[in-house]
C-alpha cells in the first residue's frame, strides 16, 4: 500500500506498540469526542487546509471524493473533538491499517491536550480491533512538538517499509 505522499526530507515514520498498558483518553473540560458523519467533510477539510496550509489536499471537490473512495477509509475511525460553541476544534483521520492519515488541532485549541487524548483514543480504538501497533508520519523539522507529544506517548521512529 504506498503512502498518501513520498517522505519528504526530515519525514519520520513513528510506531506505537499496542498492549494492555494503553491509558483512556482525558478529554479536556469544554470538549467531546464525537464520531464522524459525511455532513463533516467540509468541516474537516476547512479544519486540515487551516492546521496545515500546505494545498496539499486540494479543494474540497477533489479532496472528499478521494478520501471518501479510498479503499482504508472507513468513517468510524474518524474521530473529531468539538467545543463548547459546537465549533470542530480537533480531528484523527485514520486508515483501517492503523495508520494516523491526519491528525489536527485548531490553533485557538492548541496547549490543552486534545491531539494527547486523540492519540489516546486511536490506540485504544485500534487495541480493541485487534491492531499491533499504530503508525503515523511526521516531519521532525515542521512538526517538532508534534514529535515530542509521540515520543512522550510511546512512540519510536520505525523503517518506511515497516
Amino acid at each position: 500500500m504506498p503512502e498518501p505522499r513520498p517522505p519528504a526530507p526530515n519525514d519520520i515514520r513513528l510506531r506505537k506498540i499496542l498492549d494492555d498498558t494503553l491509558a483512556p483518553p482525558r478529554w479536556p473540560e469544554g470538549f467531546v469526542m464525537r464520531g464522524f458523519e459525511a455532513a463533516d467533510a467540509l468541516a474537516l477539510h476547512t479544519l486540515l487546509t487551516t492546521v496545515f496550509d500546505d494545498g496539499a489536499d486540494g479543494p474540497f471537490d477533489e479532496w472528499w471524493p478521494r478520501i471518501s473512495s479510498d479503499a482504508e477509509f472507513d468513517p468510524a475511525l474518524c474521530f473529531l473533538v468539538i467545543d463548547s460553541k459546537g465549533r470542530l476544534a480537533g480531528a484523527a483521520l485514520c486508515w483501517t491499517r492503523a495508520f494516523v492519515k491526519d491528525l489536527a488541532v485548531h490553533p485557538e485549541a492548541r496547549g490543552r491536550g486534545i491531539a494527547e487524548a486523540l492519540m489516546w483514543h486511536v490506540f485504544t480504538t485500534f487495541h480493541a480491533r485487534s491492531a499491533a501497533h499504530v503508525d503515523l508520519k511526521t516531519n521532525t523539522v515542521e512538526n517538532a512538538a508534534a514529535v515530542r507529544l509521540y515520543e512522550r506517548l510511546g512512540m519510536f521512529e520505525v523503517d518506511w517499509a515497516g
